[in-house]
């Protein structure tokens, strides 16, 4: 079974009768399958409006509702600053995806794959693993959020609160956790354009829900939302360094919030028919979404501070304070959909094709997945009784300063090495007199530029003298990644053209 359709597929290594220029003759088994393979252009099937959803259900998640609350509510900013912030973080977020998804628009290939032209086709194998790594463990934190909303929408419904306590979670709650993590391998098993149907369904109802919400408690707050919604845009800020220094960090948080998915975009823009497309849906899903998602945010939090007497920026603190049936299991529902979404999009779908790359003769995109799902099970049912008090944030956030070097590395590599020209055939070939063979499959130049770049974001992630720059620490490290690797590539070049 192939995570393309979701059938199963006997096309590998296709003769030369087809003409398709994205076929692969005569590939190495240890770097090939159907699922890391070229897709045709004929095979594609997502356009603006699926690229568009994609972004939505990153954006849909119970902590993008709390973030962008958080950001009007604590960072110090008027409220235009703030709206200023998170859409030119939108901006600067499709501007990296744009450049990160072209070369798979054009060739077919997932991000693992696209790695192998810079890092070399074995090289790639290792911040892969470090991506797979990021993904499964917050799939499994995500999974256990999720089974919360169920969790809420059986106790609602039924009564039932549930009994005993085994790590740290009760029978319904081990109930709505089994629930979540069967739906989600269920649907990811299904195929690509079962995982489409959902986040093109799923994208939209958010917002339908949201802006139904937001009507509500408007009714409800009156006039003192407008109250309220004015003091926040009214702001008052300190003074002029710092209020730059607060804009500068809202844009750099939310451009974190993204950095996952930047880095692996390639896995979603493959199945696009054209660039263009890609491109209009980036900037529908990014700044516009962005700016509506993050407004409606504010109207809920806002009317929230005038019914409650605070503003509440956790909509399960939201529905706990409403007493209404109809509103807990729609709200249920909404937390569950938007969860399951972004889990699919930021934390499923990168690792299996992370971990495929790893054995691609025996591991598939599904048994990745079915990796990616058995292991997230342990790591979310362990949240609350052990990985929560192991500070997992700071440890996710150092894997995540490791691997963004190699965000600037494939995009410099290709647009400034490559000069945008492929060879498909060489990207699954390991041997010696392959373009991306280097040193035995490794492009140590490569490595290199990875490592002390790394070594400097990962610095920014625990060195107190520099916590300033933490929340930059994904684009720093991949600024850093791209320019030394620029410059071992080319100084590597002079010297031998030096020799001639």
């Amino acid at each position: 079974m192939s995570l393309r359709d979701g059938s199963h597929s006997t096309d590998h290594a296709v003769s030369a009768a087809d003409h398709d220029p994205l076929t692969v003759t005569d590939p190495d088994p240890t770097l090939y399958n159907d699922d890391l393979a070229p897709l045709p252009h004929k095979k594609r099937k997502w356009g603006m409006f699926s690229i568009f959803n994609v972004w939505s259900s990153d954006i849909h998640s119970l902590f993008g509702y709390t973030l962008a609350a958080t950001l009007f509510t604590t960072s110090g900013l008027n409220g235009w600053w703030v709206f200023a912030g998170i859409i030119l973080a939108g901006f600067i977020v499709m501007l990296l995806v744009n450049l990160m998804g072209k070369p798979s628009v054009k060739y077919g290939i997932p991000y693992p794959v696209m790695a192998r032209a810079g890092m070399g086709v074995r090289g790639a194998q290792f911040p892969a693993l470090v991506r797979a790594t990021v993904a499964i463990f917050w799939y499994g934190v995500q999974t256990y959020f999720a089974s919360t909303a169920i969790a809420l929408l059986i106790t609602a419904t039924t009564g039932y609160t549930g009994s005993g306590n085994f790590l740290g979670m009760s029978s319904v709650g081990w109930i709505s956790y089994v629930i979540v993590a069967v739906f989600q391998l269920g649907l990811f098993l299904r195929g690509i354009d079962w995982i489409t149907r959902y986040l093109n369904w799923a994208g939209p109802l958010v917002y339908l829900v949201m802006i139904a919400l937001a009507a509500i408690i408007w009714n409800e707050a009156g006039s003192g939302l407008l109250t309220e919604l004015g003091n926040i845009f009214a702001g008052s800020g300190g003074d002029d360094s710092t209020s730059v220094s607060a804009f500068v960090s809202v844009v750099g948080t939310m451009v974190a919030y993204f950095a996952a998915v930047i880095i692996n975009y390639g896995d979603f823009s493959r199945f696009v028919k054209t660039e263009r497309q890609m491109a209009w849906g980036n900037f529908f899903g990014l700044p516009v979404s962005l700016a509506l998602f993050s407004y409606l945010a504010l109207v809920i939090t806002a009317g929230t501070g005038v019914l409650f007497g605070k503003p509440l920026t956790n909509p399960s603190d939201i529905v706990d304070r409403v007493d209404n049936t109809w509103l807990t299991i729609i709200a249920a529902l909404t937390f569950f959909t938007a969860t399951v979404g972004i889990n699919l999009v930021a934390n499923f779908i990168p690792p299996a094709y992370d971990l495929t790359n790893t054995s691609p003769d025996i591991i598939s995109a599904r048994g990745g997945g079915v990796i990616t799902a058995l292991v997230a099970f342990v790591v979310g049912a362990l949240w609350i009784p052990v990985i929560s008090h192991l500070g997992l944030a700071k440890f996710v956030d150092t894997l995540g300063a490791l691997l963004a070097p190699l965000y600037g590395i494939v995009v410099i590599d290709y647009y400034l090495i490559q000069k945008q020209r492929l060879n498909v055939q060489d990207l699954f070939t390991a041997e010696p007199d392959g373009t991306y063979y280097y040193n035995r499959g490794w492009n140590v130049r490569a490595l290199a530029a990875f490592g002390l770049a790394a070594i400097f974001s990962v610095s920014t992630v625990w060195d107190p003298a520099m916590s300033d720059l933490t929340g930059f620490a994904w684009i720093i490290g991949a600024a850093l990644g791209g320019a030394l690797h620029y410059l071992f590539m080319r100084g590597s070049a002079w010297v031998r053209a030096s020799l001639r």
